[in-house]
């Protein structure tokens, strides 16, 4: 039996019956290729936002720094990116419903319910029909929409493990470096160079080393802190750290070596800093050591001195990894 006649028996054997059909368009009518190269436009430009998604990835700068008189580009990456992977998600599901209203014919059947395993020939004769209805797409002689389709599905399947290249791509020595460098001046948020004179005894100032463009640095962000003066005796820092101060004055790393959050609160009478995130604590006078919490590294701390100008400079980077990281190592 050819496999028209073996779709009429299934349909029969089922019980099914065909209520209403209908073509769309008329095979090999201009009204048929119109509706193909709309499809296929749609598939096209799918696999076409798809591709830029990827080159955007790769090539788009992604580190966003703090404008200085001009716009920065960098900050066009995110919403780039889902720009593109959502014009694709879309132009696909446009192709799709293109498809099915001018290319695929519309029927209505209903079908008698039946019990238990089917027999062998109604096996045969489903497959038949399955076929018979990818035939009845036109996929294998529509060419353009094939080929358009193929392109497509190949830049989404490509665009959605794309991303996982960011997961394996190596950090080199990112993890281990900040901004800082030695004759750095620390600024505050608003990019003011700071003076000893400038913090009474206690006080504690949130620091950053100078980036261009502005004063705001994520893994660089430090404490710049002056001691009472009767913690100056108490003061114990840590082996080959003894020139890392300057007389009262201490820095630390910000980020807390637990979970990375801002160890934002000093509470200058026990000269104990405090992360509030999950109440770890490290003592300023004891080379930032963790005491309480379930942070196990000091803070990391930034070695100061003041320039002939009387302002505060960085005497280097961070000498340890700053944060939480695969390294545990408690100093």
């Amino acid at each position: 039996m050819s496999r028209e006649d073996l779709v009429t028996l299934g349909g029969k054997m089922d019980g099914v019956e065909v209520i209403y059909s209908e073509q769309p368009v008329r095979p090999g009518s201009p009204a048929e290729r119109r509706a193909e190269r709309q499809v296929a436009a749609a598939f096209a430009g799918a696999g076409l936002s798809a591709l830029a998604f990827m080159v955007i990835f790769v090539a788009w700068p992604w580190q966003v720094e703090t404008p200085g008189g001009g716009y920065d580009l960098s900050a066009l990456y995110t919403p780039l990116l889902g720009l593109m992977m959502g014009l694709a998600l879309t132009l696909v599901g446009v192709g799709v419903v293109l498809w099915a209203k001018k290319l695929m014919p519309y029927e209505v059947t209903v079908q008698d319910r039946h019990e238990g395993a089917s027999p062998e020939i109604e096996r045969q004769t489903t497959a038949a029909t399955l076929v018979a209805v990818g035939n009845a797409t036109g996929i294998a002689r529509r060419t353009l929409v094939k080929r358009s389709l193929g392109f497509g599905g190949l830049m989404l399947g490509l665009m959605a493990v794309f991303p996982l290249g960011g997961l394996i791509k190596k950090p080199g020595t990112a993890l281990f470096e900040t901004p800082w460098e030695p004759g750095m001046r620390l600024l505050t948020l608003g990019g003011l160079p700071i003076r000893p004179a400038d913090m009474r005894p206690g006080a504690l100032q949130t620091v950053f080393p100078p980036v261009e463009g502005g004063a705001r640095s994520s893994d660089g962000v430090a404490m710049l802190i002056r001691l009472l003066p009767n913690q100056v005796d108490e003061f114990r820092p840590r082996p080959g750290q003894e020139d890392f101060h300057w007389n009262d004055f201490v820095a630390y790393s910000k980020i807390c070596t637990h979970a990375g959050c801002p160890v934002s609160l000093y509470e200058q009478e026990t000269a104990r800093i405090l992360c509030p995130c999950h109440q770890s604590q490290f003592v300023a006078t004891d080379g930032a050591r963790s005491i309480f919490g379930p942070a196990s590294r000091s803070l990391p701390q930034l070695a100061v001195e003041v320039d002939a100008d009387g302002y505060f400079v960085a005497k280097s980077d961070f000498i340890e990894p700053i944060g939480p990281a695969f390294w545990e190592r408690s100093t």
